[in-house]
């Protein structure tokens, strides 16, 4: 499914889904990371299984998994593209002298 198209409760799951995985792979039981995490048990158990989370308990449930390098792709430095490039206006090389103003005489 395209991810636009995700309703945030499906986002909601896959994010719990994922940070359940880690936490497995990395041996933690729930108990263990609600503690490391400075969270309680229940807030893990929501965010896990999709149900809902203050963004405060991913942050430290991200942090206390290593993870917190997710946070910098949610919003990654404004840069412009090469494309932005190619289409500005070129910059100045040098500057000319002020134009004098033309005295036109009423004839």
């Amino acid at each position: 499914m395209n991810s636009i198209q995700k309703t945030v409760g499906e986002w909601e799951t896959e994010l719990g889904q994922q940070i359940r995985a880690i936490r497995l792979r990395m041996n933690y039981d729930q108990l263990a990371l609600a503690d490391t995490a400075g969270i309680s048990l229940t807030a893990l158990k929501n965010l896990e299984t999709g149900k809902g989370a203050a963004v405060k308990t991913l942050i430290k449930v991200l942090r206390a998994l290593d993870r917190a390098e997710w946070l910098e792709t949610l919003a990654p430095p404004v840069s412009i593209s090469p494309l932005q490039m190619l289409k500005s206006k070129k910059t100045r090389q040098r500057a000319s002298s002020p134009r004098k103003a033309r005295n036109v005489q009423a004839g």
